[in-house]
């Protein structure tokens, strides 16, 4: 069955700029903000006028209400306004200009929102609905031209209004990753509801002084005792598209009774593992997902495979990070095992291994890879990053078989963003590399927990039986 294809026009693009005077200059960035992802990481909020319980916007009155309360909420949250400014070897600075963060209105051929339902879950088994990969929802997203486009020039934040002919619209989110994390993200998109709101911008404000991680500072006289290995991971064997088959996407849900049922799988013999402390609900899921991966791809007994696993070092530095840090404050690290053992043992080995990777990045690990990345003339070998002409700067690309990555936003405030208009009636992301993976909380509010996961379009199936059978076993 054909995938259906999602039209947009772009009716409208500007500047929204702060609507007061703010700080301007250079301001310094950590290592963290320079290395990993670097561009920008999008999110999608859809809004339907009829689940909302308060007076929905029509027409105009939407755009302008956001505009306008993004322009103040930018007053407080002033970096997003800025740009970057290359340094030279990969390093940056925040160059605090006001130039504004993008707002762009748009209109979707598609008239009403019911008729995208089939692509916000994977198809069945049988085939009988398409399946998306996170290329269908790309429209919906403000796009950043990496090609063309000097880093120098990019907004850190894009917006994009896309209106439905069912009256309602999805709001993409587009900000840069050098300059906030999804914690720090979500903090400013829940404040700028606030702002819309009428309520102002309340509770912690923004911390951006980067010297808490010594950003802009140089390297100590110590030598540091970070291991670069830490950066490696198994070669790819097969990257993206090479056999012509493609990718998609699945979005499987475990409720919170299955969630449990998982964890009681992995800590039934803690015993047996070197830890006494139970796995947590994010080891667990991480665990039980590179396990089905491994199955679902067929991987042999002898090869080893990694997951990565993204690390906030907020509370794991010492001393730890203000409340309201607003940066990017995580560092990737990567559990590794032979297929064959992860598959064959119980899945508290797995929960071990991810959770052995984890409690490696502790204060002194982090500070001595801050160190590390101080000592080294260049960082692009670090960034995964677009070089002008389109070219990716990463030599070994992380993502596709055997690898796969699984972020967590579940301790992430993701849902329930309401900018005067009611909640969103469904939050998702675009992806599209093989392995990429996101667990987030259920829309439902019941404990349940979503897991999307993007793989070679011949395994999906294969992935979901294992996902659901396995948890019997």
């Amino acid at each position: 069955m054909a995938m259906m294809k999602l039209a947009v026009t772009i009716k409208e693009s500007s500047l929204v700029k702060p609507a007061e005077a703010t700080w301007t200059g250079r301001m310094p960035l950590s290592e963290f903000d320079m290395t990993g992802t670097i561009t920008h990481v999008d999110l999608l909020y859809f809004y339907d006028n009829k689940s909302s319980t308060t007076c929905f916007p029509q027409n105009d009155a939407a755009s302008d209400l956001l505009k306008d309360s993004l322009s103040r909420t930018l007053v407080t949250f002033y970096p997003l306004a800025g740009r970057l400014h290359p340094k030279g070897g990969g390093r940056l600075e925040l160059n605090c200009n006001g130039s504004g963060a993008q707002f762009m209105e748009a209109e979707a051929e598609t008239t009403s929102l019911d008729e995208l339902s089939s692509w916000f879950v994977g198809a069945d088994v049988s085939g009988n609905k398409p399946r998306p990969s996170g290329a269908e929802f790309m429209p919906l997203v403000p796009a950043v031209d990496y090609g063309s486009v000097p880093i120098g020039e990019w907004p850190l934040l894009l917006v994009q209004l896309t209106r439905f002919g069912c009256g309602g619209f999805c709001l993409g989110f587009n900000m840069c990753h050098a300059v906030a994390d999804g914690l720090a993200a979500m903090h400013f998109f829940h404040e700028w509801a606030r702002v819309a709101r009428g309520e102002g911008v309340g509770g912690v404000g923004p911390v951006f002084d980067r010297r808490v991680l010594r950003g802009g500072q140089p390297p100590l006289a110590r030598q540091p005792a970070f291991d670069p290995a830490q950066f490696d991971h198994p070669p790819v064997l097969l990257h993206d598209n090479d056999n012509g088959i493609g990718n998609a996407a699945t979005r499987l849900k475990l409720t919170k009774t299955q969630v449990h049922t998982l964890k009681e799988m992995a800590n039934k013999d803690l015993s047996s593992t070197l830890t006494t402390r139970p796995y947590t609900t994010y080891e667990t899921l991480t665990a039980h997902i590179w396990r089905c991966a491994c199955k679902a791809r067929k991987l042999e007994p002898n090869q080893l495979t990694a997951v990565g696993v993204c690390v906030d070092a907020r509370r794991r530095v010492d001393p730890p990070l203000p409340d309201g840090y607003f940066g990017d404050a995580v560092i990737d690290v990567k559990a590794t095992g032979l297929s064959g053992d992860l598959v064959a043992r119980p899945l508290g080995y797995a929960a071990g291994r991810v959770r052995e990777a984890t409690e490696k990045a502790d204060s002194e690990f982090l500070w001595s890879a801050i160190e590390y990345m101080k000592n080294q003339p260049d960082l692009t070998k670090f960034q995964d990053f677009f070089e002008e002409g389109g070219e990716e700067e990463e030599e070994e690309p992380f993502f596709g078989i055997p690898n796969l990555n699984v972020t967590s936003w579940l301790r992430l405030s993701m849902l329930g963003l309401d900018f005067g208009f009611g909640k969103e009636v469904r939050m998702d992301t675009t992806f599209d590399f093989d392995g990429d993976t996101t667990l987030s909380g259920s829309q439902d509010g019941d404990g349940s927990v979503v897991i999307s996961i993007c793989l070679r379009s011949d395994h999906i199936d294969g992935f979901e039986r294992c996902f659901y059978d396995d948890i019997f076993i």
